[in-house]
């Protein structure tokens, strides 16, 4: 399905909280692309969406190898911009080609899978590329937005997003190639960069269960999967450090009942340079899940549907903030990835300064493919 320079990633925040003002990382690139409109759009993020069909990101046949099209129907549960309109593609491929500076970018395709001009939402099958990364393969929404439903959340859109590293031509492009008998169809395209250091040139992983495995390093692509916000609500983009990142609850994925406790803290996080403050916004470090006193009777486990035979990147964030836990000794616990222990009895005064300092840590492990069939498996 991906090429092996694409890495899964997802991020899980445990432990963390503060009050003071993260000052929002300023995106030299900023791209926020309505497709399928003739016409600039505004939403309550603040946001200035462009239209496509005017647009100097397309190529110069676009009214020969696609066309704009509306959906037939929008759910209640998905917001006019970008998904009342979309882009059809009705050609062997379709590329925009975004000129932005060179370093990592987050680009981020929305789909709403619905009936566009009497083609109906099971007809479109197709891949997406970019500066030489397989996305997505013989991808369905409709499929996929299909087994999101059932399993954890209501919404009938599906954001797919993707951390790719522009190098020195400055130039992301982005190639849509239906399959054999189908179509393909894009409703939004957002491309913000990133601080340089934020995933790729952060920590090096921690392999589980193996001595090496793939390098995050400039040629390496990642697709997010999952980013929760642990014993908080949901936070979307225009509450993140300036690169529009959302974040969702974590108790859908909680196994059990065991759901720990989720106080709230209210004193200022002490940030680092290893740890800065666009690292993750304030409302995710201002709630926190533990295990309190109870920690010896029972574990705190997340279950993550993924798909199997592929390489994924854990980045587990953590900050000491209970005001009676104040040296070391005090909290001691142990990290299992994927039944594996990545960590035997981490102490958080051994990571940090002391109390009010967060740490993140990335972790790498490989989901088997048993079968062969590259089905779904729970990674806990």
């Amino acid at each position: 399905m991906f090429n092996f320079s694409l890495l899964f990633f997802f991020e899980i925040l445990l432990i963390s909280t503060t009050t003071t003002t993260a000052q929002p990382y300023k995106a030299t690139d900023r791209v926020f692309l309505n497709c399928g409109s003739s016409s600039p759009s505004n939403t309550n993020l603040d946001v200035r969406w462009e239209g496509d069909q005017r647009s100097k990101f397309v190529p110069s046949n676009i009214t020969t190898t696609s066309f704009s099209s509306t959906p037939d129907h929008l759910d209640s549960s998905v917001p006019e911009i970008p998904y009342s309109t979309a882009r059809i593609i009705n050609s062997s491929s379709f590329t925009y080609i975004f000129h932005v500076t060179r370093g990592p970018k987050f680009l981020r395709l929305h789909f709403y899978p619905a009936a566009y001009s009497s083609l109906d939402a099971k007809q479109f099958f197709f891949s997406v590329s970019s500066n030489g990364h397989s996305l997505l393969t013989n991808f369905s929404a409709f499929l996929a937005v299909s087994f999101l439903r059932n399993t954890h959340t209501t919404d009938a859109r599906i954001l797919k997003e993707f951390l790719i590293n522009v190098n020195d031509a400055q130039k992301l492009n982005v190639t849509f190639t239906p399959s054999p008998n189908s179509y393909a169809f894009i409703n939004g395209i957002e491309i913000l960069s990133m601080p340089e250091n934020l995933y790729f040139q952060a920590t090096t992983p921690k392999y589980i269960n193996q001595v090496t495995g793939p390098v995050i390093d400039s040629d390496t692509a990642l697709e997010n999967i999952y980013r929760l916000n642990m014993g908080g609500g949901q936070i979307t983009g225009n509450n993140d450090t300036g690169m529009y990142r959302s974040w969702d609850q974590d108790n859908n994925y909680i196994y059990g009942a065991a759901i720990g406790l989720t106080p709230l803290y209210n004193n200022p996080i002490m940030y680092t340079t290893e740890t800065p403050n666009y690292t993750a916004p304030e409302l995710v470090y201002q709630t926190q899940r533990s295990m309190g006193n109870q920690s010896d009777k029972y574990n705190l486990t997340w279950i993550l549907p993924v798909d199997s035979g592929f390489y994924y990147m854990l980045r587990l964030h953590f900050c000491n903030i209970i005001p009676k836990y104040t040296k070391p000794g005090q909290v001691l616990f142990t990290i299992f990835i994927n039944n594996q222990t990545a960590e035997e009895e981490v102490d958080l005064f051994h990571w940090t300064k002391g109390s009010g300092y967060p740490v993140f840590k990335d972790y790498i492990v490989f989901v088997h493919d048993r079968d062969g069939s590259r089905s779904k498996q729970d990674l806990c």
